[in-house]
């Protein structure tokens, strides 16, 4: 097997036993990897209502084909199980050197199953893999960890290690997994998920390499792509400044979301907390993950008190807002440490910072009084209490017990009207991306299976105008505030972008691709020839695998929504009296998709796509 090692693990941590895994290659076709091939192994084999917490919840990670071929942006990762924090399918990407590594060690793939009684970590080198103790890091965080488990490694080539924090282990159900310090599979709880199965950590190093169909051609595609990349604007300002080089612009677009989606424009709170302001004040150096020229990590310090931090990874756009602008937070030092301590912990930034600002509203509007805050002066912009809380979150302390557990659930037992006051579509808070400034992203947020976000399709860059294939049948620009033709787009771009978290490719890169690129990549890589309709026809099939899941799941029309907070119009901004037709697009998507009026495929959407099985299983578990 071309690009793929042709092995994966099978680890029942109850037993405390490993064995072979056989993914067949004709699989790994169909789905390509990732994501897609890890929804279809659950699919096949999974009690789609079993516990996320519970033993009997799988924990995928998987590698896309891609992973240790060299090709800029393929270094991701795809960890999944059925979400602890939304209940229904839940995947996390992650990037940085772990993907190529386990390619290195031995493995395409692993699946966990079980739950230890014990603290353990898992060891995989050059083909082989044990389970150990690890009591004496339960209880470290992340960075901890990871320097911890370097030093057991000793002398040799770097391990790479993926672990959770304090939050994983307390059970916060938004806890991320952390590799390497500076790369997180942050999104729907996979770290709380490996806290319960008492998983610490998963360690890989190797030395294989990979044999690649056509070498010759994968080293021309790779120049091509770095001219590509070089030649790319947003490539450049990511690499100058990083995701939040897009802060002070999308101000003034009408993207950024204010004060819990509030507010539609704050000039100041982007001056003092966008890019050029935090590379002037805190950058030391630029970092990448592997196989990426792109390098938009930050590495950044903070000498001044009272946030002092030493030389680490700096916040993301994402981070920025979702504790900066969402919280009305201008505070640019308060950010660095509060990233800071969401990495140690191993915190999703964007559901925590979402379910901060939303604890925020509640305690203005009276909903929390002094006996839930438990002395905590918890408002708008202030940084201090913003602090404290996202540790007594990791801790499951007072307020930040009822939090532990995401915003929908919180608002639930808050009652009192609080559910108007979330941010979430599925149970999972939304990006910082406010969809009432682009009408096509609030629907793909609507219909993306994980819940709400903007990396399960490529729509945000295209209604954006970052990038545009028409070749494809995008057009080469898109009104934003308008809903007019989106339901088609948004297919279109699920059905292409899909396959970022199948081949568990960078979308940043993935924008300065040529629309052929990646079937090239395929090709000289794996050695499989794909045309653009079977690319298409993957990314379609692919999505309504993740989409009968998540109806088998308990998912239908009711959840395909967007939340009561952002079908306010705002006062002011970009976006002033801009607000998505909710209904109009999901009835227009669900034609142009193929589902039926409950929200459920049709059999002959998925027979088009040859998921035959797929439709059967509806047929027979649908309720009348």
């Amino acid at each position: 097997m071309y690009g793929l090692v042709g092995a994966a693990l099978e680890v029942d941590l109850t037993k405390g036993e490993i064995r072979a895994l056989e993914i067949p290659e004709a699989e790994w076709r169909r789905f390509l990897g990732g994501a897609g091939l890890a929804a279809r192994m659950f699919f096949l084999s999974e009690d789609p209502g079993v516990d996320p917490l519970g033993p009997d919840n799988p924990l995928y990670l998987m590698t896309g084909p891609l992973a240790g071929s060299g090709v800029q942006g393929s270094s991701r990762f795809a960890l999944c199980a059925r979400s602890p924090l939304t209940g229904v399918w839940g995947e996390s990407s992650c990037g940085g050197h772990f993907a190529p590594e386990l390619k290195a060690a031995g493995f395409d793939a692993i699946v966990f199953r079980g739950a230890s009684e014990r603290p353990v970590y898992l060891l995989v080198e050059d083909g082989k893999a044990e389970l150990a103790d690890a009591s004496d890091l339960w209880g470290l965080d992340t960075y901890q960890t990871v320097d911890a488990i370097g030093e057991r490694m000793g002398e040799g080539r770097t391990p790479r290690v993926l672990c959770i924090g304090q939050a994983g282990e307390n059970g916060v159900r938004f806890a991320s997994a952390c590799s390497d310090k500076h790369d997180f599979a942050g999104r729907c709880g996979m770290g709380a998920v490996m806290g319960a199965k008492r998983l610490k950590a998963v360690i890989c190093r190797g030395t294989r390499k990979l044999e690649l169909a056509d070498p010759d051609g994968l080293k021309a595609l790779r120049k091509h792509l770095t001219g590509r990349i070089r030649d790319s604007v947003p490539a450049a300002s990511l690499h100058e400044m990083g995701t939040n080089s897009t802060m002070d612009l999308s101000m003034v677009t009408g993207d950024v979301p204010i004060k819990n989606y509030r507010v539609g424009e704050a000039l100041e709170i982007s001056a003092a907390i966008g890019g050029p302001t935090m590379t002037e004040r805190f950058h030391v150096k630029a970092g990448a993950c592997a196989s990426c020229p792109i390098a938009c990590k930050r590495v950044m310090k903070n000498d001044e008190e009272p946030w002092k931090m030493e030389q680490g990874p700096g916040p993301e756009y994402e981070t920025v807002a979702a504790f900066g602008s969402m919280c009305e937070n201008a505070d640019a030092g308060s950010l660095l440490i509060i990233n800071e301590w969401c990495n140690r912990y191993g915190l999703d930034t964007i559901t925590c910072g979402c379910t901060v600002a939303f604890a925020i509203d509640c305690a203005e509007q009276g909903l929390l009084g002094p006996d839930e805050l438990g002395g905590l002066d918890l408002g708008w912009g202030k940084a201090e209490a913003i602090a404290e809380l996202v540790h007594r979150i990791a801790r499951r302390e007072g307020l930040g017990d009822l939090l532990a557990d995401g915003s929908r659930a919180a608002a639930r037992k808050i009652g009192k009207g609080a559910e108007a006051l979330t941010a979430e579509i599925k149970g999972l808070e939304m990006p910082m991306h406010d969809p009432r400034g682009s009408h096509g992203l609030g629907l793909a947020y609507m219909m993306s299976n994980r819940g709400a976000c903007h990396n399960a399709h490529l729509m945000h860059p295209v209604e954006q105008g970052m990038t545009t294939w028409e070749e494809l049948g995008f057009a080469a620009d898109y009104t934003g505030q308008s809903d007019d033709g989106k339901a088609e787009v948004v297919k279109l771009a699920e059905d292409f972008g899909v396959q970022c978290n199948s081949l568990c490719l960078c979308v940043f890169d993935m924008w300065t691709f040529e629309s052929g690129d990646p079937l090239e990549a395929l090709r000289c890589t794996c050695g499989w020839e794909l045309s653009m309709d079977d690319y298409l026809r993957v990314g379609a099939r692919t999505w309504l695998q993740k989409r009968a899941l998540d109806n088998l799941m308990g998912v239908g029309v009711a959840d395909d929504r967007l939340p009561a907070k952002v079908l306010i119009p705002l006062e002011d901004g970009a976006a002033a009296g801009s607000v998505p037709d909710g209904e109009r697009l999901r009835r227009e998507y669900y034609a142009a998709r193929g589902l039926d009026e409950r929200g459920w495929p049709l059999r002959a959407a998925l027979e088009k796509v040859d998921l035959a099985d797929v439709a059967d299983r509806l047929e027979a578990f649908r309720p009348a």
